[in-house]
Protein backbone atom coordinates (compact mmCIF):
# COMPACT_ATOMS: atom_id res chain seq x y z
CA UNK A 1 0.00 0.00 0.00
CA UNK A 2 1.22 3.47 -0.93
CA UNK A 3 2.49 6.05 1.77
CA UNK A 4 -0.78 8.36 0.87
CA UNK A 5 -3.42 5.63 1.45
CA UNK A 6 -2.07 4.69 4.83
CA UNK A 7 -2.23 8.38 6.25
CA UNK A 8 -5.68 8.58 4.50
CA UNK A 9 -6.85 5.69 5.76
CA UNK A 10 -5.42 6.32 9.24
CA UNK A 11 -7.43 9.76 9.16
CA UNK A 12 -10.57 7.65 8.14
CA UNK A 13 -9.73 5.68 11.37
CA UNK A 14 -9.40 8.44 13.62
CA UNK A 15 -12.67 10.54 12.47
CA UNK A 16 -10.05 13.51 11.24
CA UNK A 17 -8.77 14.97 8.51
CA UNK A 18 -5.46 17.21 7.91
CA UNK A 19 -5.77 20.52 6.26
CA UNK A 20 -1.69 19.52 6.23
CA UNK A 21 -0.94 16.16 4.78
CA UNK A 22 2.66 16.93 5.33
CA UNK A 23 2.11 17.75 8.87
CA UNK A 24 0.90 14.45 9.24
CA UNK A 25 3.55 12.72 7.55
CA UNK A 26 5.86 14.65 9.54
CA UNK A 27 5.01 13.24 12.24
CA UNK A 28 5.63 9.82 11.29
CA UNK A 29 8.96 11.04 9.93
CA UNK A 30 12.28 9.35 11.84
CA UNK A 31 15.24 11.33 11.30
CA UNK A 32 17.00 7.88 10.00
CA UNK A 33 14.54 8.14 6.72
CA UNK A 34 15.26 11.92 6.43
CA UNK A 35 19.25 10.65 6.37
CA UNK A 36 17.92 8.36 3.21
CA UNK A 37 16.32 10.67 1.40
CA UNK A 38 18.37 13.81 1.04
CA UNK A 39 17.29 14.76 -2.42
CA UNK A 40 13.73 14.96 -1.48
CA UNK A 41 12.78 17.69 0.89
CA UNK A 42 11.76 15.98 4.52
CA UNK A 43 11.18 16.77 7.54
CA UNK A 44 11.77 14.81 10.68
CA UNK A 45 9.69 14.62 13.26
CA UNK A 46 11.83 16.29 16.14
CA UNK A 47 10.63 19.77 16.69
CA UNK A 48 7.48 18.55 16.31
CA UNK A 49 7.59 15.90 19.52
CA UNK A 50 8.90 18.93 21.05
CA UNK A 51 5.36 20.55 21.22
CA UNK A 52 3.65 17.94 21.39
CA UNK A 53 5.15 16.82 24.87
CA UNK A 54 3.93 20.23 26.17
CA UNK A 55 0.55 20.35 24.11
CA UNK A 56 0.34 17.09 26.14
CA UNK A 57 1.06 18.23 29.64
CA UNK A 58 -0.86 21.20 29.14
CA UNK A 59 -4.06 19.07 27.84
CA UNK A 60 -3.58 16.19 30.85
CA UNK A 61 -3.06 19.30 33.24
CA UNK A 62 -6.54 20.58 32.11
CA UNK A 63 -8.27 17.15 32.45
CA UNK A 64 -6.97 15.63 35.82
CA UNK A 65 -7.37 19.09 37.47
CA UNK A 66 -11.15 19.12 36.62
CA UNK A 67 -11.11 15.45 37.39
CA UNK A 68 -9.79 15.68 40.77
CA UNK A 69 -10.76 18.91 42.78
CA UNK A 70 -9.46 17.57 46.27
CA UNK A 71 -6.19 16.51 44.73
CA UNK A 72 -2.75 17.92 45.96
CA UNK A 73 -0.28 20.03 43.42
CA UNK A 74 2.20 17.29 44.14
CA UNK A 75 0.03 14.19 43.54
CA UNK A 76 -1.53 15.79 40.68
CA UNK A 77 1.83 16.04 39.23
CA UNK A 78 2.68 12.41 40.08
CA UNK A 79 0.01 11.17 38.93
CA UNK A 80 0.36 13.12 35.58
CA UNK A 81 4.06 12.06 35.19
CA UNK A 82 2.84 8.51 34.99
CA UNK A 83 0.59 9.52 31.89
CA UNK A 84 2.86 11.11 29.77
CA UNK A 85 5.70 9.56 30.41
CA UNK A 86 7.20 6.88 27.75
CA UNK A 87 6.05 3.18 29.06
CA UNK A 88 1.91 4.92 29.14
CA UNK A 89 3.11 6.97 25.64
CA UNK A 90 4.23 3.94 23.93
CA UNK A 91 0.96 1.86 25.14
CA UNK A 92 -1.30 4.96 23.69
CA UNK A 93 0.94 4.41 19.94
CA UNK A 94 0.71 0.69 19.85
CA UNK A 95 -3.35 0.78 20.51
CA UNK A 96 -3.36 3.07 17.69
CA UNK A 97 -1.08 1.12 15.30
CA UNK A 98 1.37 3.76 14.72
CA UNK A 99 4.10 1.59 13.90
CA UNK A 100 2.79 0.77 10.88
CA UNK A 101 2.88 4.27 9.58
CA UNK A 102 6.39 5.63 11.15
CA UNK A 103 8.68 6.06 8.04
CA UNK A 104 11.84 4.78 8.78
CA UNK A 105 15.77 4.04 6.98
CA UNK A 106 16.79 0.79 6.01
CA UNK A 107 18.79 0.41 9.04
CA UNK A 108 16.52 1.45 11.56
CA UNK A 109 13.68 -1.05 9.94
CA UNK A 110 16.24 -3.57 9.80
CA UNK A 111 17.40 -3.43 13.78
CA UNK A 112 13.84 -3.18 15.40
CA UNK A 113 12.67 0.50 15.02
CA UNK A 114 8.99 -0.12 14.37
CA UNK A 115 8.82 -1.37 17.71
CA UNK A 116 11.24 0.72 19.84
CA UNK A 117 9.53 2.19 22.40
CA UNK A 118 11.74 5.01 22.35
CA UNK A 119 10.46 5.89 18.88
CA UNK A 120 7.02 5.18 19.33
CA UNK A 121 6.66 7.27 22.34
CA UNK A 122 7.86 10.18 20.31
CA UNK A 123 5.74 9.42 17.27
CA UNK A 124 2.98 9.46 19.31
CA UNK A 125 4.38 12.89 20.75
CA UNK A 126 5.01 14.44 17.33
CA UNK A 127 1.27 13.60 16.11
CA UNK A 128 0.21 15.64 18.78
CA UNK A 129 2.34 18.45 18.34
CA UNK A 130 1.26 18.35 14.21
CA UNK A 131 -2.72 17.89 15.09
CA UNK A 132 -2.20 21.04 17.18
CA UNK A 133 -0.82 22.89 14.84
CA UNK A 134 -3.34 21.43 11.98
CA UNK A 135 -6.82 21.53 14.18
CA UNK A 136 -6.23 23.56 17.11
CA UNK A 137 -6.41 22.13 20.97
CA UNK A 138 -10.13 21.03 21.00
CA UNK A 139 -8.98 18.31 17.99
CA UNK A 140 -6.17 17.34 20.07
CA UNK A 141 -9.02 16.38 23.48
CA UNK A 142 -11.63 14.69 21.44
CA UNK A 143 -8.61 12.55 19.99
CA UNK A 144 -7.66 12.09 23.90
CA UNK A 145 -11.03 11.57 25.02
CA UNK A 146 -10.98 8.46 23.04
CA UNK A 147 -7.29 7.24 23.99
CA UNK A 148 -6.11 8.55 26.77
CA UNK A 149 -8.82 10.01 29.35
CA UNK A 150 -10.52 6.60 29.46
CA UNK A 151 -7.88 5.28 31.09
CA UNK A 152 -7.14 7.24 33.26
CA UNK A 153 -11.32 6.60 34.70
CA UNK A 154 -10.54 3.03 34.19
CA UNK A 155 -8.06 3.44 36.91
CA UNK A 156 -5.10 2.38 34.57
CA UNK A 157 -2.60 4.93 36.43
CA UNK A 158 -3.84 3.98 40.61
CA UNK A 159 -0.82 2.66 41.30
CA UNK A 160 0.36 6.28 41.36
CA UNK A 161 -2.67 7.58 43.15
CA UNK A 162 -3.77 7.03 46.83
CA UNK A 163 -7.49 7.34 46.98
CA UNK A 164 -7.82 6.59 50.17
CA UNK A 165 -6.20 9.69 51.24
CA UNK A 166 -8.31 11.32 48.61
CA UNK A 167 -11.29 9.68 50.22
CA UNK A 168 -10.29 10.55 53.70
CA UNK A 169 -9.59 14.41 52.75
CA UNK A 170 -13.29 14.56 50.96
CA UNK A 171 -15.01 12.76 54.21
CA UNK A 172 -13.20 15.65 56.54
CA UNK A 173 -14.44 18.36 54.79
CA UNK A 174 -17.90 17.39 55.32
CA UNK A 175 -18.49 15.18 58.18
CA UNK A 176 -16.62 13.78 60.80
CA UNK A 177 -16.89 9.90 61.44
CA UNK A 178 -14.65 6.60 61.01
CA UNK A 179 -13.93 5.12 57.93
CA UNK A 180 -13.21 1.64 57.78
CA UNK A 181 -11.99 -0.79 55.22
CA UNK A 182 -13.28 -4.39 55.49
CA UNK A 183 -11.78 -7.97 53.62
CA UNK A 184 -15.29 -9.66 52.46
CA UNK A 185 -14.14 -11.83 49.79
CA UNK A 186 -10.56 -13.87 49.20
CA UNK A 187 -10.42 -15.89 45.73
CA UNK A 188 -9.17 -17.57 43.18
CA UNK A 189 -5.38 -19.44 43.40
CA UNK A 190 -2.47 -18.49 45.59
CA UNK A 191 -0.73 -17.65 42.21
CA UNK A 192 -3.73 -15.75 40.89
CA UNK A 193 -5.45 -14.54 43.93
CA UNK A 194 -8.14 -11.81 43.84
CA UNK A 195 -9.37 -9.77 46.86
CA UNK A 196 -12.78 -8.07 47.68
CA UNK A 197 -13.00 -4.86 50.54
CA UNK A 198 -15.51 -2.60 51.19
CA UNK A 199 -15.44 0.58 52.82
CA UNK A 200 -18.23 2.21 54.95
CA UNK A 201 -18.13 5.36 56.84
CA UNK A 202 -19.64 5.06 60.28
CA UNK A 203 -21.35 1.79 59.23
CA UNK A 204 -22.58 2.87 56.26
CA UNK A 205 -21.30 1.51 52.88
CA UNK A 206 -19.61 3.51 50.50
CA UNK A 207 -17.86 1.03 48.01
CA UNK A 208 -16.72 -2.21 47.20
CA UNK A 209 -13.66 -2.60 45.15
CA UNK A 210 -11.19 -5.47 43.84
CA UNK A 211 -7.72 -5.80 43.24
CA UNK A 212 -5.08 -8.68 43.67
CA UNK A 213 -3.99 -7.54 47.49
CA UNK A 214 -5.68 -6.33 49.83
CA UNK A 215 -3.89 -2.49 49.71
CA UNK A 216 -5.16 -2.33 45.59
CA UNK A 217 -9.02 -3.39 46.31
CA UNK A 218 -9.08 -0.98 49.09
CA UNK A 219 -7.56 1.85 46.88
CA UNK A 220 -10.08 0.53 45.05
CA UNK A 221 -13.05 0.49 46.83
CA UNK A 222 -12.28 4.09 47.71
CA UNK A 223 -12.29 5.06 44.21
CA UNK A 224 -15.37 4.39 43.98
CA UNK A 225 -16.53 5.65 47.24
CA UNK A 226 -15.15 8.47 45.74
CA UNK A 227 -16.53 8.94 41.94
CA UNK A 228 -20.34 8.15 44.22
CA UNK A 229 -19.71 10.96 46.77
CA UNK A 230 -18.87 13.45 44.08
CA UNK A 231 -21.68 13.10 41.47
CA UNK A 232 -24.17 14.19 42.88
CA UNK A 233 -22.05 17.44 43.71
CA UNK A 234 -21.63 17.85 40.19
CA UNK A 235 -25.14 17.52 39.00
CA UNK A 236 -26.15 20.56 41.42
Amino acid sequence: MKIDEKFNQFQKKMGIEFNQLQLLKQAFTHSSYVNEHRKKLHADNERLEFLGDAVLELTVSQYLYNKYPTMSEGKLTKLRAAIVCEPSLVTFANELNFGELVLLGKGEELTGGRTRPALLADVFEAFIGALYLDQGLETVISILEKVVYPKINAGAFSHVMDFKSQLQEFVQKDASGLLEYIVLQERGPAHNREFVSRVTLNGEELGVGTGRSKKEAEQHAAQIALSKLKTPIIEQ
